[in-house]
This record gives C-alpha cells, sequence and structure tokens, in this order.
C-alpha cells in the first residue's frame, strides 16, 4: 500500500517509519510544527531519517496552537512536569485535539499524493493521558477519513496495542539509530532524564533490554508507575 506516515522525530514514530517500509511504499513523512518546546530538537531527527530513506519529507507549520491553544508543552505554556508519563500532573502537557488536527490535515496530504494509507504511531501507553490517542478516538478518526476521502485512506495504527518497549525492541530488529531521535519535552541539548517522555523513553530500552544510546542530564532511579484507581 501506498502510506503516508505522520513523522515527529520521536522513537515511536520513527520505528513507524523503517517498518512501513517493510511492507508499505512510502509516499511522504509529515511533521507539524505547532510550537511545542521540543519541536526543533524532534523535526531535525525526523528529516534525517526520511532522508536517510530516500523519503519525501514535508514540515507543515500550525502556529496558530502555540498562539491559541493551553498547554505546558507548548513555548507559550508553563514548567514541563517530572515524574512518570502516566502521573496525572502529566496531563498539563496535553496539547487539545493536537491529533485530531493532525490527522485531518495529513489525510488531506496523503490523498492529494495518491496514497491510500496514513500511518500514526500512538502506542498502549499514551492512552494513560492522551484522550486522542486512544483506540476508540482513532478508530472513530479513521472513519472519518475513510469517509471523508475519496480514496477512502485508511487510518494504520501499528503500535496502538504495543507498549514503548515492544517499540524499542522492533526498532532495534530494524536497526534504528535511536540515538537520533528526540523525546524530551523541555528541548534543550541534551535530554533531561526526569520529564514524563525521558522517564518512559529510560523505562522502554531497559525493559526491552535494548541498550539506550541516550545522553541524560540526570540518571537518578526511575519513579515508580503510578498505581490505577
Amino acid at each position: 500500500m501506498k502510506v503516508v506516515v505522520l513523522l515527529s522525530g520521536g522513537m515511536d514514530s520513527v520505528t513507524a517509519l523503517y517498518d512501513a517500509r517493510q511492507d508499505h511504499q512510502i509516499a511522504g513523512a509529515v511533521s507539524f510544527h505547532y510550537g511545542s518546546k521540543h519541536n526543533d530538537r524532534e523535526i531535525s531527527f525526523a528529516a534525517h531519517h526520511a532522508a536517510k530513506l530516500g523519503v519525501p519529507h514535508r514540515v507543515i507549520p500550525l502556529a496558530f496552537i502555540g498562539d491559541l491553544f493551553k498547554s505546558d508543552l507548548l513555548q507559550s505554556g508553563g514548567e514541563i512536569p517530572k515524574g512518570h508519563y502516566e502521573e496525572q500532573t502529566m496531563k498539563k502537557t496535553v496539547v487539545p485535539f493536537r491529533n485530531g488536527i493532525m490527522l485531518a490535515i495529513a489525510a488531506g496530504y496523503a490523498e492529494s499524493v495518491e496514497a491510500r494509507g496514513l500511518i500514526i504511531a500512538a502506542h498502549a501507553g499514551d492512552h494513560a493521558i492522551y484522550p486522542d490517542c486512544r483506540e476508540d478516538f482513532l478508530k472513530s478518526m479513521g472513519s472519518a477519513i475513510r469517509l471523508g476521502t475519496y480514496a477512502q485512506v485508511e487510518l494504520l495504527r501499528p503500535f496502538i496495542a504495543q507498549t514503548k518497549a515492544q517499540i524499542a525492541a522492533r526498532g532495534a530488529e530494524l536497526g534504528v539509530d535511536y540515538s537520533r531521535t528526540w523525546s524530551c519535552y523541555l528541548g534543550g541539548d541534551i535530554h533531561c532524564g526526569e520529564c514524563g517522555t525521558c522517564v518512559e523513553r529510560r523505562e522502554a530500552f531497559l525493559l526491552a533490554g535494548v541498550p539506550d544510546p541516550t545522553q541524560y542530564l540526570c540518571t537518578s532511579p526511575l519513579p515508580p508507575r503510578p498505581v490505577a484507581s
């Protein structure tokens, strides 16, 4: 199938890009610059991997999100919280309806380049705090994309039932260079090691038994996963 991949430059989407080329023809990869604190760090790695695989890469500006939306993930927001990825405090990093907006735009791009599939790397660990990463939402969004495009573009979500550790293991099989991916929400020169996504990244490599090539400012013991209420 001819597909378009949503490519942020993080571990999950980069793995999805390499995974997609096993079974599909990749017509393009799209990144969105929406004003997050780590956008520039992520997108540079998205561009690197797209170029490495010879995939056309487009960066789509969404400045209105940074201007109008409320989230601590954005440059316009407050401090990024520390702790486990599934802590309730991480809800402060949710960008309202981000995936809905990005998928709608990517669906239009996919149909324009005659792709029949659109790949998003949402995974099981995202479900705890991100409503627009949950299967109920993505299934509904997939139906809307299929019904709203002449090509009946299909929304593919290969990692929706997988953990971050399983994604890391898959990437290792595919030869993904994870040193050329970005997770840290702070967007500094080096991963902080303490924000929710750094904790998730460190935990994923540990559980997968895959060497972690990432340089962190802090490598203190990982915080425990919160107990489900």
